[in-house]
């Protein structure tokens, strides 16, 4: 899976947010999109997820090159209307569905999207490490319990890119430790972006980075 980013841009009204980037982003990678709070970071990662539109320039989706193609080819396009099918995101501004309970919110979840190696929906609250509230509603829940469930739905999910933006919020240390096990898990051969505000604990393990303050 590759994503290509071509003199990308995005305005609100008369007011560019960011501005001609260009950039590749390939599976079996990690990458950073680094910015301050307000700097258009989540914005891009948006953009990236098929969400909101580019107000210039264009992003290409593409699976990789078949053996056939020679060298220098595309693989097959993506539309991205389509690219959905193939991401999972995680965002502590993403609502989840708090009168359901934990059990109920990976139930409904794993109708939409596969989880990795064939994990049961059993085998996911238990990799959440939080059992014990599998039949609270999520609207009980702290922020720090609802941020292991999004991000254990967009981890687990058996998906070639997976987007995280900000993904330590409201996480202790035992989250944060929790998250890091989970990465290193589960994001092997998988395209992963992580939008940060400069939080190492949350993005050290990419080698690439974005700063959004280059594109301004």
């Amino acid at each position: 899976m590759k994503i290509i980013l071509d003199q990308v841009g995005k305005r609100y009204n008369r007011d560019w947010i960011f501005r001609n980037i260009n950039f590749e982003f390939v599976k079996g990678e990690a990458y950073a999109i680094l910015g301050a709070n307000g700097s258009g970071k989540s914005t891009l990662l948006q953009l990236i997820s098929g969400s909101i539109t580019v107000s210039e320039g264009s992003i290409k989706y593409a699976r990789p090159r078949p053996l056939s193609l020679s060298k220098g080819e595309e693989g097959e396009k993506l539309e991205p209307e389509n690219i959905f099918r193939y991401l999972s995101f995680a965002a502590p501004y993403l609502e989840l569905i708090e009168e359901y309970t934990l059990k109920e919110s990976v139930g409904f979840h794993s109708k939409f999207k596969k989880f990795v190696s064939d994990f049961d929906n059993d085998k996911i609250i238990e990799i959440t490490g939080l059992q014990n509230a599998k039949d609270k509603q999520l609207k009980y829940f702290s922020s720090g319990m609802k941020q292991r469930v999004r991000l254990a739905l967009a981890l687990l999910s058996d998906t070639s890119i997976v987007l995280l933006d900000e993904p330590a919020t409201n996480l202790d240390k035992n989250g944060i430790d929790w998250y890091r096990n989970l990465i290193d898990i589960y994001s092997q051969n998988r395209l992963v972006i992580v939008c940060s505000n400069q939080q190492a604990h949350e993005y050290d393990f990419c080698k690439t980075q974005l700063n959004i303050s280059d594109y301004k």
